[in-house]
Parts: structure tokens; sequence; C-alpha cells
């Protein structure tokens, strides 16, 4: 089902991703399997396969490569026309996906991409953004690089001059940067952000009024969530606020529950318990349920728990899109009856 009178579009590094087949390990293997990936792109292209109209900005290398990759995210109907062929190399992410006891590992090889490299002052965003409705962005994007900084908070500042809806996800990666670097540089740009998801490594209120300075817990009760979301709405009055629990058992059996600020406020989602083919970009497809409930005027009990179902549904697909073009099968999931193990 299409959502009338939204256009959204998000930015961010479209990657290669390289992984072994059969759960192998990178040491042992003598093949990869090929696709493509990435924070951003994960969100656009579950979006367009729900209906939304959705495009994607990067920057990649003019290359077959680069080419194969735009290639890879049009076919699943992202409109790719803001992207920049330029030079440098493709971002590289090689995934051994775990199994029982053995978790998932990846590792990067993205320095020095074209993405990373490319020279974003050089671009009008007012212009690269006009006629959009809904910008969506990630803590991913900033931690490549200081052009990639520049490139978030340019971009911010352009959405909230044409009075668009700004997304972002927090989505911190150690293996990118440090921590304190990586809170003082997301908190500036909340002031300009609607909808948050994740809520870590940004400067927390505390109970006495002081910044948490360790962090919020891993799973926390709804009381201790609702005074944090409250007090960052207070803040930066946030639209909405989305942040998911994940309970891990095994590498491919792990349980999701979320919660959610929103209209005044907190709710707590159904604890999902479920097996995972693929857990890379489950929580891009948290993130696109949510925006995808909040553009469809969902009930927020409907909006929290659609997000959490779209991300169950996603770790039982293989690559780092969520390739679910039914509504009703994530409706359908949402509303079953489920035992709360965790």
């Amino acid at each position: 089902m299409s959502v009338p009178n939204v256009k959204f579009i998000t930015m961010g590094e479209l990657l290669l991703r390289l992984s072994p087949p059969n759960n192998e390990k990178i040491r042992s293997t003598d093949e990869f399997r090929v696709t493509y990936g990435g924070a951003e792109a994960n969100v656009a292209a579950s979006l367009a396969n729900l209906g939304v109209d959705s495009s994607y900005f990067t920057v990649v290398p003019d290359s077959s490569i680069g080419k194969a990759a735009i290639r890879y995210i049009r076919s699943n109907d992202v409109h790719c026309s803001p992207c920049i062929y330029g030079s440098g190399r493709m971002g590289i992410y090689f995934l051994e996906e775990g199994f029982g006891v053995r978790a998932s590992k990846v590792t990067y090889d993205r320095k020095d991409s074209a993405f990373a490299l490319y020279d974003y002052t050089t671009i009008d965003f007012k212009k690269k953004l006009e006629g959009f409705t809904w910008l969506h962005l990630s803590g991913i994007t900033p931690a490549l690089s200081p052009n990639c900084r520049e490139l978030i908070m340019l971009a911010l500042k352009a959405a909230k001059e044409l009075g668009m809806t700004v997304s972002f996800d927090c989505n911190y990666r150690s293996a990118l940067w440090g921590w304190q670097e990586a809170r003082d540089c997301i908190t500036s740009y909340l002031p300009y952000v609607d909808v948050l998801f994740g809520i870590e490594p940004i400067n927390l209120p505390g109970p006495d009024g002081k910044d948490i300075k360790d962090g919020l817990s891993m799973n926390p009760s709804y009381k201790e969530q609702d005074r944090v979301f409250r007090a960052l709405h207070e803040k930066y009055n946030f639209k909405a606020i989305g942040r998911h629990v994940r309970y891990v058992h095994t590498g491919s059996e792990n349980s999701l529950k979320a919660f959610m600020w929103f209209d005044g406020e907190t709710y707590e989602s159904k604890t999902f318990r479920f097996n995972i083919l693929d857990r890379v970009g489950g929580g891009d497809a948290f993130a696109s349920g949510m925006i995808y409930a909040i553009m469809r005027g969902m009930k927020p009990d409907d909006i929290v728990n659609f997000a959490v179902a779209s991300s169950v549904i996603k770790h039982t697909i293989r690559g780092d899109f969520n390739i679910t073009d039914d509504e009703d099968s994530i409706i359908k999931l949402m509303n079953q009856d489920y035992e709360i193990r965790r």
C-alpha cells in the first residue's frame, strides 16, 4: 500500500558485502557471497518495498562495482538519481554469520572510500532536498570522515529550512570511532532531529538532572525508559523516539522488544522470540517499520509493534534489505499472541 504525499530520501554509504556461505568462517572459506547494503540504503529499500516513494543519495566509484551497487538498490524500486559517481574505492564489509553459540562478526574495510573522501561543501543541499518531505540519516556516516560529518550537518540544516521531517538513527559503531567522539558529534545534531532511533552514545539526562556518563541499561525497565524519553523530549522536543531491546539466547536465536515515545507517552511492544537467518539490517528494519507506521498514521501501540515485527521478519531474509512488500504479513505477525519469554 502506497503512502500518499510523502517523498522520502536518505543519505549514506553504500557498501559491498562479502560473506562466506553456509555460516563458514572467513579463514576457512574459498568463496564469498556478494551483495550490497548499508544502514541508510537498508531503510530506503525497506520503505520502497512497502510502497513509499523513496530516494537515496550516496557517492560510489565510477566503476563496474559502483554501477553494480547502484543497480542493486535501484532494483528494489529506490530512486537513485541523487547519487554521484566519483573517484576512489568502494567501501567493503565482511560478514561471518554466526550460528548457535558463535556470534556473527563484521570486519570493515571502508577507509578512504569514494563516499568518505567526497567534498560535500560543493553540494547545494537545499536544492538536493527540494521536493522531499522526510530525510533520514544515521550516526554511521559521521564516523567515516570529517567530510561526512559536514555532510550530515549541511543536510540537517537544509532539511530544517525546508520544513522536512528529519529522522536520525544513532547507530554507534565502536569499530569506526570512539565513544566520547561519537557522543559529542551526534549530540550536536539533535536540535535538528524530529524522530530519533537509539539513544546512545548521546548525552542522556539522569534523574538528578546531570548527564549519565555510562549510558542506559541494555535492559531498562519501563519506568527507567519513560524517564529518559521524557527528559530527552523536554530538551529536544522530539516528535518520536524509538529504541529496540535485544535478548541474545544464542547466535541464531534472539528475542526483540521495543520502547517508543510518541505523543507525550511511552509505549512498550510485545516481545518476539525467533530464529535468525541473517541479522544484518535488523535495526534498520525496525527504523523503517516505525517510519512507515508513522507515515500511515497508525495508533501508537501499533506503530511500535509494527516496527518490531518488521525487524523480526528481516531476520528471516538473507542480505541487508528487508524485502517485504506486503504490509499485511507484518500486521499478521504483530497481532499474533506471544508468550513473553526472554
